[in-house]
Order: C-alpha cells, then sequence, then structure tokens
C-alpha cells in the first residue's frame, strides 16, 4: 500500500501541515482493518454458528468507522447487547466495540465520545458478570465457586480498562488534531497578517517616493524655467548676466538629476556608493544660494544649523524647497521670499513668507501642500499654510527634533 500526504505538510512542507495519511490511504487503512476483523470471524465457525454470525455482524459496520462513527458503534453495541442471548461467551467479535469506541471518539463529536465511554462501561460490566457466570458454570462441579464481587472483579477491571483505553486513545487523536489544525490556521494568518504589512510597507514606501519625486522635479524645473526666462531677457542687454543664469541652469539640472538617480536607486533596491545622501538642514544654504544671489530670497539661518535627526532635516529640507517651487510658480515675477529657521531645544521651526499674489495665487491646491503636510505630521509636527494679512504666502512648521 502506498503512503500518501494530505494536502499540506509539515514546516518547510507545502501548506505547513503535518505528516499524515492522504485520503486514499486513509481509505484502504480503513478497508484493510475491517476486512481483517471481518476475515478473523471465519475463525468462530469451528466454535458455533452464533459465534460466527454474530462475530459478522459486530465487525461489519467497521467500514464505515471514519465516515459514520456515531452509526458504526450503535450498529456495533447493539449487536454485543443482544449477543449473550444467543452466545453467552467472549467470540472474535468483540474486538469491534474498542475499535468502534475509538471511533467516535476519534471522529465523533465530544459528547458523543462520552456517551459512547458511558456505554461502554455499562457493556463491560454485564458482559464481566456474564462471562464470569459462564466460565464458572463450564468448570466441573468441584472447581465451581460462588459468583463474588471478589471473582467478578478482575473480568471487569480488564474489560473496562481496553473499554477506556480505546476511548482515551481516541480522545487525544481527536484534541491532538484539532490542535494542529488550530496551529495550521494561525500559521495561515500569520502569513496573511506578513503579506498584509508588506503590502502596507510597499505603498508607504511608494508614497514617500512619490512625494521625493515630486519635490526634486518641481524644484529642478522651476529653478531651470526661471533662470532660462531670465537669461533670454538679460541676453539683449547684459550676456554676462545670461552666462551667470545659464550656469544656474546647469546646476539645478545637476542636482535634480544626481536626486532623480537617488530615487531610483531606491526603486531599483540598488547599493550604489555613488548616490548622494538625502538632503538635510546642512544642505539649506546650498539650496538657496542661487536665490539668494539673484536677490529672489533672504535666508535666515542659524550658524553653525542646529543638530536633528535625519528625517527631520530631510522633512525641512523639502517643505523649503516646495515652498520656494510655489514661489516661484505662484507668486508672481518679481515677488521676493524669506526663509526662516529656528530651533530651540525639542522643536525646530521653519518658515518660508513671500510678498507676492496671496491668496489669489493659487498656493493652496495641488499635491505639493499635501505632501508637506504629510512629511510633518509623521514626525508629530504642525504646519500652517495660508495668504498672509498684508498680502503674500505663508508656510510655517514646527517639528520636534527627536522625530
Amino acid at each position: 500500500m502506498t503512503t500518501e500526504l494530505s494536502g499540506g505538510q509539515m514546516g518547510g512542507r507545502r501548506g505547513g501541515r503535518p505528516w499524515r495519511l492522504g485520503p486514499r490511504a486513509r481509505w484502504w487503512f480503513d478497508v484493510a482493518v475491517a476486512t481483517a476483523l471481518v476475515a478473523g470471524s471465519l475463525l468462530m465457525i469451528a466454535i458455533g454458528t452464533a459465534a460466527f454470525v454474530l462475530s459478522v455482524v459486530q465487525t461489519l459496520p467497521l467500514y464505515l468507522r471514519r465516515t459514520r462513527p456515531t452509526t458504526t458503534f450503535v450498529l456495533v453495541a447493539s449487536a454485543s447487547a443482544i449477543q449473550p442471548v444467543f452466545w453467552p461467551e467472549p467470540a472474535w467479535g468483540q474486538a469491534a466495540f474498542p475499535v468502534a469506541l475509538y471511533s467516535v471518539a476519534r471522529y465523533g463529536r465530544p459528547v458523543q465520545g462520552w456517551l459512547a465511554l458511558a456505554t461502554g462501561v455499562a457493556g463491560a460490566a454485564t458482559a464481566s458478570f456474564v462471562w464470569t457466570r459462564t466460565f464458572n458454570t463450564n468448570v466441573p462441579p468441584e472447581f465451581q465457586t460462588p459468583l463474588t464481587f471478589g471473582s467478578y472483579l478482575p473480568m471487569f477491571l480488564v474489560v473496562g480498562a481496553i473499554v477506556v483505553a480505546a476511548w482515551a486513545l481516541g480522545t487525544q487523536g481527536r484534541v491532538r488534531a484539532a490542535y494542529e489544525e488550530s496551529l495550521v490556521e494561525r500559521g495561515r494568518q500569520l502569513a496573511a497578517e506578513a503579506e498584509q504589512r508588506a503590502l502596507m510597507a510597499a505603498s508607504d514606501e511608494r508614497s514617500r517616493i512619490a512625494r521625493e519625486m515630486h519635490d526634486v522635479v518641481a524644484h529642478g524645473l522651476s529653478v531651470v524655467i526661471v533662470q532660462a526666462d531670465g537669461a533670454r531677457y538679460a541676453s539683449e542687454r547684459d550676456p554676462q548676466v545670461a552666462v551667470q543664469a545659464l550656469e544656474t541652469v546647469a546646476g539645478a539640472g545637476r542636482d535634480a538629476l544626481a536626486e532623480m538617480r537617488r530615487l531610483l536607486g531606491l526603486l531599483r533596491g540598488t547599493s550604489d556608493p555613488t548616490l548622494a545622501p538625502q538632503p538635510g538642514l546642512g544642505d539649506l544654504a546650498d539650496l538657496l544660494v542661487a536665490e539668494v544671489a539673484t536677490g529672489r530670497v533672504v535666508a535666515d539661518l542659524p550658524d553653525p544649523v542646529p543638530e536633528v535627526a535625519g528625517g527631520v532635516g530631510l522633512t525641512v529640507f523639502r517643505l523649503v524647497q516646495e515652498s520656494l517651487t510655489n514661489v516661484r510658480k505662484h507668486a508672481g515675477p518679481v515677488a521676493t521670499a524669506t526663509v526662516r529657521l529656528l530651533a530651540d531645544e525639542g522643536t525646530v521651526q521653519v518658515e518660508v513668507v513671500d510678498d507676492g499674489r496671496g491668496a489669489a495665487s493659487g498656493h493652496g491646491a495641488g499635491l505639493g501642500l499635501l505632501g508637506m503636510r504629510e512629511r510633518v505630521e509623521v514626525h508629530g509636527g504642525t504646519l500652517i499654510v495660508g495668504p498672509e494679512p498684508g498680502g503674500g504666502w505663508a508656510v510655517r512648521a514646527t517639528i520636534p527634533t527627536h522625530g
């Protein structure tokens, strides 16, 4: 007989299930057990026809012991109950009773197992009484003794032990199977939860990279456009100004390209050592130098810049970068902006205020503001964005430095 495995197997085996017989192997095993017991009934022919017929009737239901355990037990117990009427001695068919009791305890419900145990104990008590009396009657008169509790007890203990052992083995098998199923189900739940966490982490990472892409592309292109326009207008009057503007365009393009390479490296999972690290507070001066040189930005930065966590520094850098991008896009061609950075115990404060067209500029629309707010809130900070009373637009953020 070929031993099969069920759908899942333990550990590295498919599905995490333990080794066990498959459906076809279980069917062959049940047929072999039942057939062996039914065939053993042939031994009773030499003893008596009644013993043979009773043994066959008691063992035949075992073919259904796995699929119909309760029905099997009822049939076997009923045949055993009527046996003393036709055959008052032990017969081969008694072997079917512990098998049926095991089956109902193993494959039935717990309450059915308990009822079967009670029936088995009662049957053991009755059979022990009948068999003890029969044995005493069949011996020569000089060896016969009165039926007493002392002569009855050994037989009852032996038969009762068989009954209890069959029930205990079946119950233990049912409990173990339920425990294994709970472990398998728990494993499925843990795998599903791990997959869900991985998907959420991937989604968060995609959102973070999308914000980075937005900031890099928007800032780089806005600098390029503004400087290119200035170079075009200035080339007719002062070619030197045009050259400086074109140098700024080239520098902004190289910086944007380096940032794009870094982000694409993250997407590819590469660890290229040539990729620049993410910017922080120390890079704010480099971000503002070209704008300060043209007079479009006034920078008020502490010297030296405070030491903050990398995530906080990146958030402040991107917030200033996006704010200046919005100034170029919405505040008007002659608007100027002031960038101020303040640091005290526990927080860093940054503000970007321009003197442009204010509420009419549409500063508050688009993905840039959403990205800034998400960045600040990740670190437990607050972001206030809106028009200034005297005109212009302001972006103010307060971020804990422990972030």
